[in-house]
């Protein structure tokens, strides 16, 4: 209580714009205390009231402060736009957030959104506003107002310019040229944005009418109801357009506010026509304190704006992971052929890895070239059809994850049990390519290292290459956390694929390929229509080996100029420099235990590529087909049962 009063000791109606906020803001730190407790909070609240109800000279003051608040500070930002980002870009808005986490704000403002935010700091706000009484709400107010008619007219003003604002921003979004044109022209609704203007004029003129009419009034409710609802559906229109033709993080960042603008407007509606305005005004000054701590985080905006994104990556990779999962005997054996081919085509990849080193070049041309070594190689194997094994689990992870979209459904028992069956289909997919890859990349690197001591009279690499070699891979050194890490490299090349391919579809890539004068005057009309599907037939194969190939040579050079060391361990690349080592070192590797703790990590490298990369992307289509908890873990239950019943079948085709 001594804080209290030396607290109300210091109200000062005619002190300057940063003091009289800063006194707000010290009260608001004394209401709430050490945040323990929600009860205590309210409590000191009502020994405010009672302290001010009590003096009369005090109670005099708080009014004259309040009405200078009221007067000078515009509240109709924080109705209509606290929350919102100044500008419809994604990017624009994570640069506001980083600011406002840098840089400290002002008391000394007369925007009440910028004011609010320092006033209102704590979750814990929202609790004990959230418990006042009624009754409590009403003492307040007769203690802010010396004139209760009066106010109420002017909040109810504040309330209906934050409702104009707010249309004139659904109105301007809504006619953005990347939104209008994906609503569906055919729908009813395609035409509601024009009409709302006059819709809350019209609410506006029935609401402040000299002469209360209330069947007006309700019917221009109804109406500007019904064309928010109107809104809302041409909205929903978009989303179908999206499923089809791509998305991006902006479009999906405007669609996000648009949405939330106009449950604002619903928000700010119930408060304008609420009966009771003091218990309206405090929801909604609790609404905004939630508002103001969401807008603080900016890992849930990314979040909340990647998801569709994320989503419709997934379901791009799923339609290509189909082709990676075999079903049956015949699918197995070409598996296998066409794992075999990549392994070749890597023991090609081995060579012009360790000429590339040979040269001597600085890290980081070193790693360039050995990226574009790599990337070359794999899209040899892309184009000719074969397989790498550890491109695979990326891809398959959404396919698969796709099969649960129907858990939920009365069918979700046989759901289910498709659903495993499609693990064992894709475990023994990736068993057959790996099988595939090492055993076909060992004689093909012992060829290729038989051919130049023929050729030169040297092996493929000396000995104290041979040596490092074994050295680097030995499972005894940090192989296992390199091949950890190369799972997530993996994956994020299948997410750079998802994004590439969007990309190449939302901005039509396809038909600019097929119809642009300049593509057919240079490739001649059919030319440019074959070059347009076989573009959009392998985008995503370019963009995932273009990055993955990038990676594998680029991180180490990167990570080594900041002293980190950081390797990738590559179970068909390990493998094929495994075996260059024992080919240059003869027999004699064969007498060495660097040699045999190298052949161990093999199956660990492999498994680790594969496994991470797999959950990560499984676990990001689970997300993106909104699998509860729960049914993930009757999705492992079921995994664990079949594994019990029939082990054989994760590697053996029935």
């Amino acid at each position: 209580m001594k804080d209290l009063a030396r607290l109300l000791g210091t109200l000062d109606p005619g002190a300057g714009l940063a003091d009289r906020h800063v006194w707000l803001i010290r009260l608001f730190e004394w209401i709430r205390g050490d945040r323990t407790s929600v009860q205590a909070a309210v409590a000191r609240v009502q020994a405010f009231i009672d302290a001010v109800q009590r003096q009369p000279e005090l109670r005099a003051r708080l009014q004259a402060w309040w009405a200078t608040l009221t007067r000078t500070v515009d509240i109709t930002p924080l109705l209509a736009d606290f929350g919102f980002a100044p500008r419809t870009a994604f990017v624009s808005e994570l640069a506001e957030r980083l600011r406002r986490k840098l840089l400290p704000g002002t008391p000394e403002t007369l925007d009440a959104s910028e004011l609010f935010p320092l006033v209102a700091t704590a979750r814990f706000d929202v609790q004990w506003m959230s418990a006042l009484e009624e009754s409590q709400v009403d003492q307040l107010t007769a203690l802010l107002s010396a004139d209760p008619a009066r106010d109420t007219q002017d909040w109810h003003y504040s309330l209906m310019d934050a409702l104009t604002y707010c249309t004139a921003q659904i109105r301007a979004t809504g006619f953005a040229p990347e939104l209008r044109l994906r609503m569906n022209r055919a729908s009813p609704h395609a035409r509601a944005f024009h009409a709302l203007p006059a819709d809350v004029q019209e609410l506006r003129t029935a609401f402040f009418q000299p002469v209360p009419d209330e069947a007006a009034l309700q019917h221009a409710v109804r109406q500007y109801r019904g064309r928010l609802d109107a809104c809302r559906q041409a909205v929903n229109s978009i989303y179908a357009h999206l499923e089809e033709n791509g998305i991006s993080l902006g479009m999906v960042f405007r669609l996000r506010q648009l949405r939330a603008r106009m449950l604002r407007q619903r928000e700010l509606l119930e408060a304008l026509l609420s009966p009771k305005p003091a218990m309206a005004a405090l929801k909604l000054l609790a609404r905004r304190v939630t508002i103001a701590q969401e807008s603080k985080s900016i890992g849930a905006l990314i979040s909340a704006n990647s998801t569709l994104l994320s989503a419709k990556m997934a379901e791009r990779s799923a339609e290509t992971g189909e082709h990676y999962i075999t079903r049956n005997r015949a699918d197995y054996k070409e598996m296998l052929g066409k794992a075999m081919g990549g392994g070749a085509i890597t023991a090609l990849t081995t060579l012009l890895k360790f000429m590339v080193v040979g040269i001597g070049l600085s890290a980081f041309w070193s790693g360039f070239w050995s990226g574009v070594a790599y990337a070359g190689s794999f899209i040899l194997i892309q184009l000719l059809h074969f397989t790498l094994a550890t491109k695979q689990p990326a891809m398959t992870a959404p396919a698969m994850a796709a099969k649960l979209k129907n858990i939920d459904s009365d069918e979700s028992t046989a759901t289910l049990e498709d659903f495993v069956d499609e693990v064992t289909h894709l475990v023994r997919s990736q068993v057959a390519a790996v099988f595939g890859n090492v055993f076909m990349v060992v004689p093909a690197v012992l060829l290729v290292n038989a051919a130049i001591e023929l050729a030169l009279g040297r092996p493929m690499i000396g000995a104290d290459s041979a040596r490092h070699v074994l050295e680097s891979l030995t499972l005894l050194g940090p192989t296992l956390l390199w091949a950890a890490f190369t799972g997530v490299v993996l994956f994020s090349s299948s997410m750079i694929a998802g994004w590439v391919e969007n990309g190449f579809v939302l901005h039509h890539l396809d038909s600019a390929m097929r119809h642009n004068p300049r593509f057919t005057a240079v490739l001649g009309s059919e030319r440019a229509a074959r070059w347009s599907v076989f573009m959009r037939e392998h985008i995503s194969g370019f963009a995932s080996n273009i990055s993955l190939g990038f990676m594998l040579g680029l991180i180490p050079a990167f990570t080594g100029f900041f002293g980190l060391e950081l390797e990738l361990r590559h179970v068909t690349l390990s493998t094929g420099q495994l075996a260059a080592a024992g080919a240059s070192l003869g027999l004699e590797a064969l007498r060495q235990a660097a040699f045999w703790w190298s052949v161990a990590s093999i199956p660990l490298i492999g498994a680790l590529n594969l496994g991470v990369s797999f959950y990560f992307a499984f676990r990001l289509a689970l997300q993106a087909h909104n699998v509860s908890k729960l049914d993930r873990s009757r999705i492992r239950s079921a995994i664990w049962a079949r594994w019990r019943r029939h082990p054989l079948s994760f590697f053996i085709p029935r």
